[in-house]
Formats: C-alpha cells, sequence, structure tokens
C-alpha cells in the first residue's frame, strides 16, 4: 500500500484525535460548562482544559517523537550497515529525536503543577 505521506499521518493522527474530540464535546456538556456563571463551575472547567492541554501535549509529542524516531531510526540502521565506526554518532540522532516526547511530557508536568498552585 503506497499511500502519501499525508494520508498516513492522518491516519496516524486520527486515531487519538477522535477521543480527544469527543471528550471535548462531554466537556462542553458538562453540567459545570452550563452553569459557567459559579466560581466554583469555573475552576472546574479551567481544570479540566488544563488536563486536555497535559494529555495533548504528551499525546502529540511523543507521536511526533514515534515519527522522528521511525523516520531517523530507519536511516541510521542504513548507515549502520556501510559504516559501522558510525555508531555513536547515530545514536545521538536518535536521542534527539526521542527528546521531543521529553519536552512534551515536562510541558503536562508544567502544565500539571500550576493546577496545585
Amino acid at each position: 500500500m503506497n499511500g502519501s505521506v499525508g494520508t498516513r499521518v492522518l491516519t496516524l493522527l486520527g486515531v487519538p484525535l477522535l477521543p480527544a474530540l469527543a471528550a471535548t464535546a462531554l466537556l462542553f456538556g458538562s453540567p459545570a460548562s452550563r452553569a459557567a456563571g459559579s466560581a466554583a463551575a469555573l475552576g472546574a472547567m479551567d481544570a479540566s482544559w488544563a488536563f486536555i492541554g497535559a494529555a495533548l501535549a504528551t499525546g502529540m509529542s511523543s507521536i511526533g517523537a514515534g515519527l522522528a524516531v521511525a523516520k531517523v531510526g530507519t536511516a541510521a540502521v542504513g548507515a549502520l550497515a556501510e559504516k559501522p565506526e558510525l555508531f555513536g554518532r547515530l545514536l545521538i540522532f536518535i536521542g534527539l529525536a526521542e527528546g521531543i516526547a521529553i519536552y512534551g511530557l515536562i510541558v503536562s508536568i508544567l502544565m500539571l503543577n500550576r493546577l496545585g498552585a
């Protein structure tokens, strides 16, 4: 199956986006969103948006890191087959691609820490 890159990315992103869209629709239909005039409901609404933001930061950065590691890892294995002495340099490139997921995790931790303050 030779689909275009855009089709494959939409297929990969469509799977986690559907539950996120369903959760957002449920959030808008919740009793807390209907009673937005009270201060408690507004605080609950802000907290739920922070949780959604933290989940999206972690999930999307992990998807991006997975796609990056797939591309870089494939090229690294090909280069390693030709020149085994490049192992250390290639390992650094793969580590940089994995760093994307760590950045997303740090952002979500910072978002969740703001809720406790």
